[in-house]
Order: C-alpha cells, then sequence, then structure tokens
C-alpha cells in the first residue's frame, strides 16, 4: 500500500534547522515562533509565551499552584509510563537505620536531631535514571540515592543523587530533558544511553547544563558499587529550630569506604558479564555482615553568606565549594538488612521531596518546588490509589492521625463517629501549633512573573572550576566521555555546538574533543550570558581520586586458580585480605574446582568463561606451570589477565604464571606484583589499597 504524503514525510529523517533564539534575563534559550511557525500551546490549545521558567512572585520567589501550564505539563509527563516508574526505573534498596551524632537543637528542632547516639530506622533506594527496569546497572548515569528516615514525627525523605548539581535550573524544563534522554520514540532506542542525537541536542541549545555535563561525563557516573559512592541533597533546604530562626542546609552523604568508580571499557564489559553487578555487590556485602555506611554530612550558612556568595544558592545547578563551608558530620547512615520482598519494598517505596518533618523546610529553588508539586502525582499514578502510604513500605513508624478515609485500597479508616474536624463530639486528633510543621516565615515580594533570575545566568565558571579539579588522569576520561557520546551524535552541527560550549569551560578540552571528532574549524565559543570566570580556585572534594580510600577494606580480588596451585600461598592470600576486609573469589577452568599441590579441593565461585576481571578491584593468578600453559591457550584467560593490564589494577601472580601474562601481552610493572611469600602478599594489598595504578594508562591507550 502506497504511504499517503504525509506518513512519508513523518519517516524523512529529521533536519536540523537555524531556530529563532531568545535569551532570557537569566541566561536561558528560548527557541521562539514567528508568524510563520508553528506556536506552542497547552493541551487546552492556548498559546504559551514562556515555557523556559514556572510562574513565580519575583524573580527569585516561591513557585505559585496557580501556574496551570506548568501543571498540565507536569502532571502529564508524571501519568506517562505505568507501572514502572517513568525516572528512576531501575532500582535496588535496602533497610538500615540513621544515628544521630550530636543535638542540632542550635539549627532546628527536627526531633531526630535532638538526641546524640539515637537510631532512626531507614530505607535506601539506589538507581539509574534513564533507563527501564530491565536495562543494565553500569550505564553512564547519575544515580539516584534516595534515602526515608522513619523518624518519630513522620517520614523524612532526602530525594538525592551522587551528583551535587542538576542539568536544569527550572521544573518546568524537566519533562523535556527526560524526554531528550530516554530513547527517540520514532526508533525506541537507544536504551539507557545518553549517546544519542536527542539528548545531546537538548543539552546543546540548554547551556545551564553544562555543569552537569562535567559530572556526568566524569567517572562519577559509572560508580563502581552503591558502596563507593557520595550522595547530595541537591537543592538548598532549611533547618527551623525552635525559635523560628532559619539557617540554609545543604545535604551531603559520604562513604566510610571513600570514593571509586571504574572506567569507560570495564563499564562495557561489565554490562555484558553482569548487568546486575551493583545489585550483587549490595546483596553480597549486606549478606556478608560487611554493611555499608555513611556518614551524613551538613553544610550550614545564614542569608549574609546567600548573599555574598559568588553563584546564587537557590540555583539547583551549582555547588558551595567545601573548601568554603567545610560540611559538618552529624550522623551516620548504616544499611543492615535487605528486604524480604523486592516488590513489596523496593519496587513500592514512594519517596517525595516534600516529606519533611517540623524543624526542616524549603528554599525558593524553582526546581525543588516544581518536585514538591509533581511528586505526589508520580505516586498516585504508579501505585494506584492515595492510599499508598497504607503500603508497610511507605508508612510511619509513629503514631498517625487524620480524616483521610476510603479510596482504593484503604486499609484503614477513621474509627467511630466523627470523620471531620471540627466536631462536638470530642473525637479525633486536632492542630497542634506548636509540635506542627510551620513554614518559615520568611517576607516575599514582587510581581508575577515567568522569569529567570539574572544571579542564575552563569552556566560556565563551575563547570571549568569542576574540570580544572580533577586530576589529569580524570579530566583525560572526560574527554574520552564526551567524544564517544559526541560520535555517537550523527547531526555535525550538533557536535559542533557542544564543542562550542566545551570551549567556554577549557580550551584544551574543547579543542581535545574537537580534534578527536575530526572536526577540523573550531566553532567560535558560545555566547554566554555572563562572561566565565577563570579565577575559581580547584576543589579537591571534587575528585574521585583525591578522594579514595585509605585501605582496600570492602573490594574484592578475584583469584584465577590452577589444578597444583600452591595451597599454602592461596591460604596466606585469604588470610591477609580477611584481615584487610577484603574478600576473595575463586575463578577456575571449570566450575568444579581445582585440586590444590596438598590434593584439598578448592571450590570455585567462577569459571574463567564467566567470571572476567572486569568483576573484581585487582587479581591474582595462583597457577601451576601445567596450569599457565594450558590457560594461556584460552582466550577467556588472556583477556583476565589483558583487561585487568589495560584497566590499570594490581596483578599479583605466582611464579609459574609468567608464561600466561606474556601471552596476554602483560609488561611488568609496579603493578605486576610476583608472589613467593607473606612479603609479597603484604606488597600486593598495600599497593591494592591505592585501587589503581593510574601511570599505566597511557601505555594502554583504552
Amino acid at each position: 500500500m502506497a504511504r499517503t504524503p504525509a506518513k512519508a514525510a513523518s519517516n524523512q529523517a529529521a533536519t536540523i534547522h537555524d531556530q529563532k533564539l531568545a535569551r532570557g534575563n537569566g541566561g536561558e534559550l528560548h527557541q521562539t515562533a514567528d508568524d510563520e511557525a508553528e506556536v506552542l500551546t497547552t493541551a487546552q490549545g492556548g498559546p504559551v509565551a514562556d515555557d523556559q521558567n514556572t510562574l513565580k512572585i519575583g524573580e527569585r520567589g516561591p513557585t505559585l499552584i496557580e501556574d496551570f501550564h506548568f501543571r498540565e505539563k507536569i502532571f502529564h509527563f508524571d501519568h506517562e509510563r505505568i507501572p514502572e516508574r517513568v525516572v528512576h526505573a531501575r532500582g535496588y534498596g535496602a533497610h538500615g537505620y540513621f544515628e544521630t551524632y550530636e543535638s542540632l537543637a542550635k539549627y532546628t528542632r527536627a526531633d531526630i536531631f535532638q538526641r546524640a547516639g539515637e537510631r532512626t530506622p531507614a530505607f535506601v533506594r539506589f538507581s539509574t535514571v534513564a533507563g527501564s527496569k530491565g536495562s543494565f546497572d553500569l550505564a553512564r548515569d547519575v544515580r539516584g540515592f534516595a534515602v526515608k528516615l522513619y523518624t518519630q514525627e513522620g517520614n523524612w525523605d532526602i530525594v538525592g543523587n551522587n551528583i551535587p548539581v542538576f542539568f536544569i535550573q527550572d521544573a518546568i524544563r524537566f519533562p523535556d530533558l527526560v524526554h531528550a534522554v530516554k530513547e527517540e520514540p520514532d526508533r525506541a532506542f537507544p536504551q539507557a544511553q545518553s549517546a544519542h542525537d536527542n539528548f545531546w541536542d537538548f543539552i546543546s541549545l540548554t547551556p545551564e547544563s553544562m555543569h552537569m555535563i562535567m559530572w556526568i561525563m566524569s567517572d562519577r557516573a559509572i560508580p563502581r558499587s552503591f558502596r563507593f559512592m557520595e550522595g547530595f541533597g541537591v537543592h538548598t533546604f532549611r533547618f527551623v529550630n525552635a525559635r523560628d530562626e532559619s539557617t540554609f542546609v545543604k545535604f551531603h552523604w559520604k562513604p566510610k569506604l571513600g570514593l571509586q568508580s571504574v572506567v569507560w571499557n570495564e563499564a562495557v564489559k561489565i554490562n555484558g558479564a553482569d548487568p546486575d553487578f551493583h545489585r550483587r555487590d549490595l546483596w553480597d556485602s549486606i549478606n556478608a555482615g560487611d554493611f555499608p555506611e555513611w556518614e551524613l554530612c551538613v553544610q550550614l550558612f545564614d542569608q549574609e553568606f546567600a548573599d555574598s556568595f559568588d553563584f546564587d544558592i537557590l540555583d539547583p545547578t551549582k555547588i558551595i565549594p567545601e573548601e568554603i563551608i567545610e560540611p559538618m558530620p552529624v550522623g551516620r547512615l548504616v544499611l543492615d538488612r535487605m528486604p524480604d520482598n523486592f516488590f513489596a519494598e523496593t519496587e513500592q517505596v514512594a519517596f517525595m521531596t516534600q516529606n519533611v518533618p517540623p524543624g526542616v523546610d524549603f528554599s525558593n529553588d524553582p526546581l525543588l518546588q516544581g518536585r514538591n508539586f509533581s511528586y505526589l502525582d508520580t505516586q498516585l499514578k504508579r501505585l494506584g490509589s492515595p492510599n499508598f502510604t497504607h503500603i508497610p513500605i511507605n508508612a510511619p513508624k509513629c503514631p498517625m492521625h487524620h480524616f483521610q478515609q476510603d479510596g482504593h485500597m484503604a486499609m484503614r479508616n477513621p474509627v467511630g463517629r466523627a470523620n471531620y474536624q471540627p466536631n462536638s463530639w470530642g473525637m479525633g486528633p486536632r492542630e497542634h501549633p506548636q509540635k506542627g510543621f510551620r513554614s518559615f516565615a520568611d517576607a516575599e515580594a514582587g510581581q508575577k512573573v515567568r522569569l529567570r533570575a539574572e544571579s542564575f545566568a552563569d552556566h560556565y565558571s563551575q563547570a571549568r572550576q569542576f574540570f580544572i579539579s580533577q586530576t589529569v588522569t580524570e579530566q583525560k576520561h572526560i574527554a574520552m566521555a564526551l567524544t564517544f557520546e559526541l560520535s555517537k551524535v550523527e547531526t555535525p552541527v550538533i557536535r559542533e555546538r557542544m564543542v562550542s560550549h566545551l570551549l567556554n569551560i577549557d580550551d584544551g578540552l574543547g579543542e581535545t574533543v574537537a580534534e578527536k571528532l575530526g572536526i577540523k574549524k573550531l566553532p567560535r565559543k558560545a555566547d554566554a550570558a555572563v562572561e566565565p570566570r577563570d579565577d575559581l580556585p580547584a576543589s579537591d572534594a571534587l575528585s574521585i581520586v583525591k578522594n579514595g580510600p585509605d585501605s582496600f577494606k570492602g573490594r574484592k580480588v578475584g583469584v584465577l586458580v590452577s589444578d597444583g596451585c600452591d595451597a599454602g600461598l592461596l591460604k596466606k592470600l585469604e588470610a591477609a585480605l580477611k584481615k584487610e576486609g577484603a574478600t576473595m573469589e575463586i575463578v577456575a577452568p571449570k566450575v568444579g574446582g581445582v585440586e590444590a599441590s596438598d590434593g584439598s579441593l578448592i571450590a570455585a565461585k567462577q569459571m574463567i568463561d564467566g567470571g572476567p576481571s572486569v568483576l573484581y578491584d585487582a587479581v591474582a593468578l595462583m597457577l601451576s606451570p601445567e596450569g599457565a600453559e594450558q590457560l594461556s591457550k584460552e582466550a577467556a584467560a588472556r583477556d583476565f589477565v589483558a583487561d585487568a593490564f589495560a584497566h590499570c589494577k594490581f596483578i599479583a601472580h605466582s611464579e609459574a604464571a609468567q608464561p600466561l601474562l606474556d601471552k596476554a601481552g602483560v609488561e611488568a610493572d609496579e603493578g605486576v606484583i610476583p608472589l613467593g611469600s607473606a612479603n609479597d602478599i603484604r606488597t600486593f594489598l598495600e599497593s591494592c589499597r591505592k585501587l589503581r595504578l593510574w601511570a599505566r594508562e597511557p601505555k594502554v591507550k583504552l
């Protein structure tokens, strides 16, 4: 059957047009229509004047509930998918507790911070953002880090990420961001990847995203484990004390085991070998009694600091460097129990930024204001009823009393005659002006406007600060990530547009990416609403390598063994790893294991074809001469060694393993350590505390 002209046109390749662009007062770009172009409207057909900013009181005021366009846009977006989450669909969670260090009554009346040593039940869900439930764990992506604290004054949800900034400054742009990063609608791919035209088209037209792009193109977006990544509340909140005095606060979760990520080549191979790598790691560590732990730290500051800081504290694309305000530890989070049932708990848990206890309040961050408005819609759509708080994982663990009743799946209703208040029966709960939640009485004034504050307009300076704060190795990884992602973009104009932004961040970065993409003539730097600054100092807190662990605790060594391996040396290695707080996993030619030199059977966890070295933090080769000779003929064994070397891991080996090293193309360096004695094992473990031998990377040229 012949296509109609309309259908034929719809199947033609998209064409990049020069768009009419106008810059708002906050530096945001607006694609505006002329008299010949289609005019953006609401679903009711009403023309839209501004699709970039929510309606606020003044340029820095709170978002207004009367903003029908934002309400319609976010309402429709929240209901796009059933039953899985639109974003953060692939998640994994665990139970635990939060333990308060000292009273913070000076800053907040939140009950959770009143008594030192008190433990509060917690549930934490980690997730990727862009992929579906069936996607893989090691996608290059933001990681959700959502914490539900079951306090004595109700549930407190700190719904954050492993990155402290975000792509956009105003929540009205969130549907567009997610539409752009998700699979392209005409072809339904790529899945769980940002390396495609739509995403980079959106980003290249959104200068406010440049700081976030530096983070997501860094190794922060491919963490080694949930246990080895930071979490952030992203937004500026308020603490409010018993005297109704306000202190601004930002939340940081810092892992006790230090930071660690993988490299991209490794991530790709992990996704093939074990798409559940992060899930399995959390499951194994908790069930082994090696409980993950984070410290909650807060950055506290007053209005005077907010007014004097170089950037707007309401801008979610900015950070306050730790060198300016040092995060103060206020408690620890420990995960010590896996859910009894994944669906009942991890899948049905509902997080909402608006869930805060008395003593914690919101700022006018426009992204936070929009999230507060949006999340209730999301839970209603996903969980099917306004009674989602009746599901045990979402139910408060403190007494609760209200007059809400009926609805789908109601598990409880008010008891007695009165289901309303006020009533004359002396029945039911009553409000409590002193104990109840009170919003901070901040003064607001201004016109009702759709504007971006001019203080939000600097989109490049902190992006540059992040880049120069990385080690040379990390900077190289950012350039490699950008090159890879943009190499998947089929439209040259988009690639060039992105390079024009990179040149505003760092000339060397922009030039490197351009050269790798084969862009012969550098584009001019992108027009900047505010001239980028080059005087912001580097911040060591922004580097993963500079914030690694001081031990090998919590890590895993893959030990490749063969028949006839030295049983005594293997036992010494296992004992040393246990003392370090690390574990080892036996990899063998057959999953049934091998017979060691003393005749004992060494059981294997993995066979060589299913246990590649990408699954481990370091490797050891405990082979007999015959075993090494045989394994050197097997591609999987050669890859086991070659990948470990290419990924800059430390490699210990028995003398007999040399033929396999030679076949794998391994050249001796300080990270390839012969094992012959207890002293050699000690040297190996001391080296492993560095996690990687980055000095090797220029030689392997991944």
